[in-house]
């Protein structure tokens, strides 16, 4: 039995005859719980990308961004991550609440690592880890079903030039983003904004 490999991977693997390393690899690497490496990578990470599907499968990929620590590990199978205020679309959100399989990928561009974390996602609305982080308007819990490291070898080198200023903090108000001051938007606006 595998939790990472479904038909579609394993006629691939079989053609390409890389099923032998495809299981050893998810023997090896693969967990359902967070390391203590895993907590440290996570936690200092300054942005992942996160996947989400619609409840017709429609995907949907986004940037997340934050300051260092604004992703946690909250227990050996949960992180979690506030949602700030973002152009009211709410694609990510809309999906989770619609389906709550997700994919998360942390990439580290300086040393050159990567880590991925399947799961399934909860929006809180009220939760009570909200009160640690600024202006976030929800908390998303995700459990984690497969984390596991992926291979740096494809990771172009790359360094953080200045973190964002838009990013809540507290003692810092974040600057109102350009386009929620265009004439085009404004009369669209949240009442907030």
């Amino acid at each position: 039995m595998t939790i990472m490999y479904h038909d579609g991977n394993r006629q691939l693997q079989d053609r390409f005859d890389s099923r032998r390393i495809s299981d050893k690899l998810e023997e090896k690497l693969t967990r359902t719980a967070f390391t203590a490496d895993d907590k440290a990578f996570i936690e200092g990470a300054a942005y992942f990308f996160l996947a989400t599907a619609d409840a017709d499968g429609r995907p949907d990929c986004s940037y997340k961004g934050g300051r260092p620590g604004f992703v946690r590990v909250v227990d050996p199978q949960t992180l979690a991550f506030p949602s700030y205020d973002g152009n009211g679309m709410f694609k990510s959100l809309g999906n989770i609440s619609a389906n709550t399989a997700v994919g998360l990928l942390f990439i580290d561009f300086q040393a050159a690592k990567r880590l991925r974390v399947n799961g399934d996602a909860a929006l809180h609305l009220d939760d009570p880890l909200k009160e640690a982080y600024p202006e976030a308007q929800a908390i998303v819990r995700v459990r984690a079903r497969h984390i596991f490291p992926n291979c740096p070898r494809y990771i172009h080198r790359m360094q953080m030039v200045e973190a964002s200023p838009y990013v809540p903090a507290a003692g810092h108000a974040p600057p109102v983003p350009g386009w929620k001051r265009s004439e085009a938007f404004r009369d669209y606006l949240p009442k907030e904004d």
